[in-house]
């Protein structure tokens, strides 16, 4: 029934975000040298890698690595990049990821194929054998600005109690905190 619902919610939102889609493709390829979608392994369900789809928001040049192993990621962003960052316009590729079959809408966002310790850590509490997701409990929680363990007992929660009534409270929480900008680090 979830991949039901995610595959529909996901069409459903395609078409909803293709002008926006199509308004950030071009401000991206007017700002900066380099392809339009930046692709990145990460890891999936029951632990299976696969390539996420996000709208570049770094130069080309930009280290493949977590955001917070930059130092100060400030200096790689670029003028578009900021702007769909603290928007989160730079996830809305991954509704076709969500279309795939890849991730859902809602689920522990997924972690980058090199952060070894996190997936450890997830692999110990059975999170990865969860579908990750666009958005998910520690999303809401705080984003940028949490650990990885802490990440890890939100991710746990979710997975203990996930649900219709669970999605629809976290996608809620999610509408908020992207209006809002909350939890993200662009520095």
């Amino acid at each position: 029934m979830k991949r039901l619902l995610d595959f529909f919610l996901s069409l459903v939102a395609i078409i909803i975000f293709a002008i926006p889609m199509l308004l950030v493709a071009t401000w991206i390829k007017l700002d900066s040298k380099g392809s339009i979608l930046f692709k990145q392994k990460r890891v999936g369900l029951n632990g299976e890698l696969f390539e996420i789809y996000k709208f570049r928001s770094m130069y080309t040049e930009t280290p493949n690595v977590s955001t917070e192993a930059l130092g100060d990621p400030s200096v790689y962003i670029t003028k578009v990049g900021k702007f769909i960052r603290k928007t989160s316009l730079d996830e809305l590729p991954q509704l076709f990821n969500i279309l795939k079959g890849d991730m859902s809408v809602v689920g522990p966002r997924p972690a980058l194929y090199n952060q070894y310790e996190l997936i450890a850590m997830r692999d110990e509490v059975n999170v990865n054998a969860v579908r990750p997701g666009l958005t998910g409990y520690a999303q809401v929680m705080g984003r940028d600005f949490i650990s990885d363990e802490e990440k890890v007992r939100y991710d746990l929660h979710y997975v203990e109690n996930k649900g219709i009534g669970f999605d629809l409270k976290i996608i809620w929480l999610t509408l908020f905190s992207v209006l809002k900008a909350e939890g993200v680090k662009l520095k």
